[in-house]
């Protein structure tokens, strides 16, 4: 498809939810179809805009003739750049505000009298962003849901009107955490608090519970929907997601996908929010094989100081080498400070950034173990990095993912409970030094090894999986 004249390139419009968990995937996901032949418009909201033009450059957007960037206006006020847009409000103004904006887009994009790409084809869109189902409708084009959770994470947000009619909400009645649940298509033994938080309020009305159930129950009008994960680790949910839900494409893990593509122009386009300190990197050559643990709570997660006073120690006391990712927003209404005593007692083994190229660390040598909130993108990275964890679910579908960690793929072991530096040090050092730990290395690497087999043509699970895909449903226009 190289050599093929643009016009006749078929377009997809890729729109993730404005968030940095959902963004890194979609980049991936557009790039994969870039390689496969296909003009790519990848459309940010203006807010992540300005914050991707700060932290990368002013010119980290230009992008590239068939690789190219939009905005549309995520209907928030405007607020400082540094500033965090609020989820609640976020999921909220999207679902009202974004659709006519994008509708506006489209038609810019199809405009044959003044539009240089080629007309748009289809959309892969992100799961949480189903009002561009109304808009894919109207041009008779297919619209793919890209749902960057785990399949056993939407299996459990899937359920969320189902346990509200059972009486398994918090705002229902003061359920039992612990009750577990036989009901629910493709998972075993699972209790109420291993299932996304949402489903946590005292309040039937939130906004996120109520946001989270209609987008899956919209996913019905999907052309389908893709996941990035693989077969044999959660062949079990996607089965049976299998017979709910349009066609299901298991695609992932998609990082591996991607390193099969020549290196070429499209390295350089790049998604986080953060400014990356790739001096880590360098950091890393330095240190002896499995000998480091990496530490990063992700995007959204929130600590309170008392918590971050009880990891540092926790950390520091273990005695092993560690790198943390420290967000300039990750404790509560202040900044991370730490202790002069602290600083000292780390200086040798111990290094501090703010952001770094996640997936490359985790891939790296020296990564011995990860301390972890146990988000999708997180979970499925360090599975392909052969990687073992120590998990502290903190919100959505985390909860889920550490369950499945710890109990059914045996990567992982959780932290339950309150954080305390004695658990945090015993914790980190049976995953690095212990008998625990070398299990969970050993299983690591077996889903390592699983994970390239998915990813291998022509055979391979996902890399079939994402041939269907396109020939099935993104190069098939609608009846």
């Amino acid at each position: 498809m190289g050599d093929t004249a643009i016009t006749e390139k078929p377009h997809a419009v890729c729109i993730p939810i404005p968030a940095q968990g959902h963004i890194n995937p979609m980049l991936n996901m557009a790039k994969i179809l870039h390689f496969r032949g296909f003009h790519i418009t990848f459309v940010n909201t203006e807010f992540n805009h300005k914050r991707l033009l700060k932290s990368r450059g002013s010119n980290s957007l230009d992008g590239l003739p068939s690789f190219r960037f939009e905005t549309i206006p995520d209907g928030l006020p405007d607020s400082d750049v540094e500033a965090k847009r609020d989820p609640p409000s976020l999921c909220e103004s999207t679902t009202k505000h974004c659709v006519a904006p994008f509708r506006t887009l489209l038609a810019k994009l199809n405009d044959t009298a003044s539009s240089i790409v080629p007309p748009v084809t289809c959309i892969v869109s992100d799961g949480a962003m189903s009002f561009t189902l109304d808009a894919a409708a109207e041009l008779g084009i297919p619209d793919v849901l890209f749902w960057t959770t785990s399949a056993c994470g939407f299996m459990g947000y899937a359920q969320y009107r189902r346990l509200i009619e059972k009486g398994l909400a918090s705002f229902k009645d003061a359920c039992n955490l612990d009750t577990v649940i036989n009901w629910i298509p493709g998972m075993k033994d699972i209790r109420v608090k291993d299932l996304p938080t949402f489903n946590r309020t005292m309040d039937p009305d939130d906004i996120l519970l109520n946001f989270t159930m209609v987008e899956c129950e919209r996913s019905q009008k999907a052309s389908a929907l893709i996941f990035n994960t693989f077969d044999a680790l959660e062949h079990q949910v996607l089965d049976a997601l299998s017979s709910m839900f349009p066609p299901i494409y298991s695609i992932g893990p998609l990082q591996l996908l991607l390193n099969q593509i020549p290196d070429n122009d499209l390295k350089s386009i790049g998604s986080n929010l953060w400014k990356e300190e790739s001096g880590c990197l360098e950091w890393l050559d330095k240190k002896e094989p499995n000998s480091v643990v990496y530490v990063n709570f992700g995007s959204l997660t929130v600590l309170t100081s008392d918590q971050l006073i009880e990891f540092a120690w926790g950390i520091a006391n273990s005695n092993q080498t560690f790198l943390w990712i420290i967000r300039p927003d990750l404790v509560e209404g202040d900044s991370a400070i730490f202790s002069s005593e602290f600083l000292a007692e780390i200086e040798e083994r111990g290094l501090l950034v703010s952001w770094c190229p996640q997936e490359q660390v985790l891939s790296h040598p020296s990564i011995g173990g990860f301390l972890t909130h146990s988000g999708w993108n997180s979970t499925i990275e360090s599975v392909c990095g052969g990687v073992p964890i120590i998990s502290w679910p903190f919100l959505h579908d985390q909860q889920t993912n550490c369950r499945y960690s710890c109990n059914e793929w045996g990567i992982g072991m959780e932290i339950e409970g309150g954080v305390k530096r004695g658990e945090i040090e015993s914790a980190v050092r049976e995953l690095m030094v212990g008998e625990k730990g070398k299990e969970l290395k050993k299983k690591a690497v077996d889903w390592k090894k699983l994970a390239e087999e998915a990813t291998s043509g022509p055979t391979g699970s996902s890399y079939v999986n994402l041939d269907k895909m396109i020939n099935e449903v993104l190069r098939c226009a609608r009846d």
